[in-house]
């Protein structure tokens, strides 16, 4: 067992009441084992997720999930075994017969730290006991490109070339298809069609999916979870509205969007009141599909969405790959108050398969309690997760390593299980187009 002094120290404010959740979890894991297993036994979970989590003291909660994720070289290296034990698990049950994984990346060659992560999972997948290669889908790679990384590694990306049904690299065309590209700029017509096995598929990419729905699954997740260890749902789930067609640069959208945000400050200053917490509400506007912490912005008031000045209105006008935004989700703000070097930070629970793996601290001093850290300026802290999240120790008290750790297990799985609704989703959609 990794030793707890590799463990950052965590200053969390308003202690009580979120002791009283993380302790409530501890007496119930039981049920809470047993119910996770039956869940993703009915509906298994996509192959590798994070979440990014808030923890306000009297609130903890996912408001991120992430499909493809791209930080696996921020992951604590004393459990890097449990990845390697997740990803034998994943890659067997998606393709029992397959020696091989082909991983589709980003084609971020300038981002080192992304690359880097490629790296780490190919590493990952490797000491699983697979062959693995990179085939890149960079339009005009016609020969094989080394990229020497900052750790010393070197990355080697390859021409993706399409034989037939089947995608691969020099020969190399196996069952197994990762896609570590979130699929902002579309789908790509290479990728259609394949007999193979695209993990996540392609219908969980940007191009298709919106945060709003993820969330309505976390909401229906988290209501029965809720009944069966008896706790209030608001505890673990953030509000999140839609708010429809946006223009930022037209100003179009803009009253409605007001409408909704207020409507969120409202609910959510009603349940301050009634359970007599005293922080003042915010909320995050940003929008419904997309990542890398773009177009996305903290308010206060419906009035600073009208107000917002013409530099304000770009910056929120497109995201990844220069793409416009056209629809925007309200979120209820949940305060971070745990810090790190009396810097705000947020812990981001990775998991593959149903397994949580580890997971790390975005750590931001140039920002606040309320704002979104996933921002220029951020870095962050391996973070060794006692026993996967999923072993407890009775012997200390709730907010001690392994027990808060293991609460971040706890909800992380539950917007894994939210994805993994939303994965057989678009596995019907899949099958009923095959029938067309």
């Amino acid at each position: 067992m990794p030793s707890t002094n590799q463990v950052p120290h965590l200053q969390t404010a308003l202690k009580g009441p979120l002791l009283t959740l993380e302790k409530h979890l501890l007496e119930c894991r039981t049920e809470i084992e047993s119910w996770f297993r039956k869940q993703f036994v009915t509906t298994p979970a996509p192959f590798y997720a994070s979440v990014d989590l808030r923890n306000a003291g009297y609130k903890l909660a996912p408001v991120d999930t992430n499909l493809f994720p791209a930080g696996f070289n921020n992951l604590h290296p004393d459990l890097r075994s449990l990845a390697v034990h997740a990803a034998q698990t994943a890659v067997t049950q998606a393709c029992p017969i397959t020696d091989g994984v082909l991983i589709i990346p980003e084609n971020h060659t300038r981002n080192t730290f992304y690359l880097e992560n490629v790296s780490a999972l190919k590493t990952i997948l490797e000491t699983a006991g697979y062959e693995v290669h990179i085939g890149s889908l960079i339009a005009d790679l016609e020969a094989p490109m080394n990229i020497e990384l900052p750790s010393g590694n070197i990355l080697t990306l390859k021409p993706l070339v399409r034989q037939d049904d089947k995608v691969g690299v020099d020969g190399f065309f196996p069952c197994a298809v990762l896609l570590n590209n979130d699929l902002s700029g579309g789908r790509p017509k290479i990728l259609e069609n394949l007999d193979q096995t695209l993990l996540p598929p392609m219908e969980l990419g940007w191009a298709n999916r919106y945060k709003n729905q993820h969330f309505k699954h976390y909401a229906q997740v988290t209501k029965v979870f809720a009944e069966l260890i008896d706790i209030d749902p608001w505890l673990i789930t953030p509000t999140s509205i839609a708010s429809g067609s946006v223009n930022f640069k037209e100003r179009t959208g803009l009253e409605a969007l007001a409408n909704t945000v207020n409507q969120v400050l409202k609910d959510t200053q009603n349940y301050y009141d009634t359970h007599t917490i005293s922080c003042k509400p915010f909320v995050i506007v940003k929008s419904d599909s997309g990542t890398y912490g773009m177009a996305i912005m903290s308010v206060n008031t419906a009035e600073d969405i009208l107000n917002l000045n013409r530099k304000q209105r770009n910056k929120m006008a497109s995201v990844k790959e220069g793409l416009h935004v056209e629809k925007m989700l309200v979120q209820e703000g949940v305060y971070t108050f745990e810090t790190l070097a009396e810097a705000v930070a947020e812990p981001v629970v990775y998991m593959m398969g149903s397994h949580v793996i580890g997971g790390f601290y975005r750590v931001h001093t140039g920002k606040t309690a309320t704002d979104n850290l996933n921002s220029p300026g951020m870095h962050f802290e391996p973070l060794s997760f006692e026993e996967s999240c999923v072993m407890p120790d009775e012997t200390q008290e709730p907010d001690a390593s392994p027990n808060r750790f293991y609460a971040y297990g706890v909800i992380a799985r539950l917007a894994l299980l939210a994805a993994a609704r939303e994965l057989a989703e678009a596995r019907e959609a899949i099958a009923a187009k095959n029938k067309e």
